[in-house]
């Protein structure tokens, strides 16, 4: 076995260099090219999406949606504190509000119950995050939208291949955007999508990424030339990541199928610990193996267990600072009730190290580093 145990690593499938090399003989560098279109057409195929388009990040994908959804200064967007600035900065830009919600316990997801209680007149949308590819409480949220005439937009950047009741994660929203960072399951380096579940958003979702332009349409032939029509930026990947990319995707079946029983190996040899009561495993599935998390007792209990880890070549993290504590959520946002769930989450939460090529010796090895920790 290989020390030291990282963090994520990919899992390179071999054909990246193949076709990242047929877009430097065809010269075709920019976006919006036949790979562009392959990997968006793969994403509507899968996902069930009626358009998809890739984006420089998951980031430029929410700040699209943030666009699309209508959202205006003084209007509130619930969302819950647990998860990454992205999710709220799309909304503040626009001059929207953010209010941050608890999370459930089990799923650490949003809670619908406080999402009910956070609606006010102002409230334009609700941003389900599916933490670690795990669903939120989509019907319940989708209902509570719907009585407020609020749009849902899902942050499904953990989510790929994840389901709700057998409907793919990312379909359930009126937009959803993805992930490809290095530390998603499938990446591109960087890189992201917007899907686009409700057709009367697509026309104006093309002239978003392309500068505000009806480039869209030129390119397809519906008109002479193009011309500026509406706000937009630069929200367009180019071929090279979109080949990478497209390599990644035609095997994500295979890496998330490696990421599952990886997942599987740690919450079997972490069960012990669990019945000692040393540690708390999650109590869902592996939905797309994209995190395998633990609860630790409390916050030095989690310090302690990462420097040991550390020192031992093993590299595991904390995730989320609450958004509702940091300085821009207190100032571009607001709290509705109580965030306690959230804060201890995230003082206790440790995610362990897995990609597709762990063996079960890596998963031993942790496993028995921390044991040395909690038993001794």
């Amino acid at each position: 076995m290989n020390l030291p145990i990282t963090f994520t690593r990919a899992h390179i499938t071999g054909r990246e260099l193949e076709y990242i090399r047929e877009v430097l003989e065809t010269s075709r560098l920019a976006g919006a090219g036949r790979f562009t279109r392959r990997c968006e057409e793969w994403l509507e195929r899968v996902i069930g999406s009626h358009r998809a388009l890739l984006t420089p990040s998951c980031t430029a994908a929410l700040e699209m949606a943030a666009m699309l959804s209508g959202v205006e200064a003084g209007d509130e967007v619930i969302l819950p504190s647990f998860t990454f600035s992205s999710t709220a900065n799309a909304f503040v830009l626009r001059g929207a509000v953010p209010v941050f919600v608890d999370i459930d316990p089990l799923t650490l997801n949003l809670d619908p119950a406080h999402v009910k209680r956070a609606i006010t007149a102002r409230t334009r949308a609700i941003v389900p995050v599916h933490y670690a590819g795990v669903a939120c409480a989509m019907d319940e949220i989708a209902d509570i939208a719907a009585n407020a005439g609020a749009v849902v937009i899902e942050d499904a950047a953990q989510a790929l291949l994840s389901d709700h009741n057998g409907r793919p994660l990312g379909s359930l929203g009126a937009t959803a955007a993805l992930s490809f960072h290095e530390t998603k399951n499938v990446t591109s380096g960087e890189g992201g999508c917007l899907l686009i579940n409700d057709p009367s958003l697509v026309e104006r979702a093309e002239i978003l990424r392309e500068k505000g332009t009806d480039r869209s349409r030129f390119h397809r032939g519906e008109v002479d030339k193009y011309t500026w029509v509406d706000i937009g930026s630069s929200f367009l990947t180019n071929e090279i990541t979109a080949a990478f990319l497209l390599a990644q995707l035609e095997q994500s079946e295979e890496i998330t199928a490696r990421r599952r029983t990886v997942w599987e190996w740690y919450h079997e040899t972490l069960a012990p610990l669990e019945i000692e009561g040393l540690l708390k495993r999650p109590t869902t599935g592996p939905a797309n193996g994209h995190i395998y998390w633990i609860l630790l007792p409390d916050l030095a209990s989690r310090t302690e267990m990462i420097a040991t880890l550390r020192q031992a070549g093993v590299s595991a993290v904390f995730h989320y600072i609450p958004l509702h504590s940091s300085p821009a959520g207190r100032r571009y946002g607001r709290a509705a009730g109580s965030l306690a769930v959230t804060d201890s989450i995230s003082d206790r939460l440790l995610r362990l190290p897995l990609w597709p090529d762990m063996t079960r010796e890596h998963v031993q090895f942790v496993v028995s580093t921390m044991t040395r920790v909690l038993c001794r």
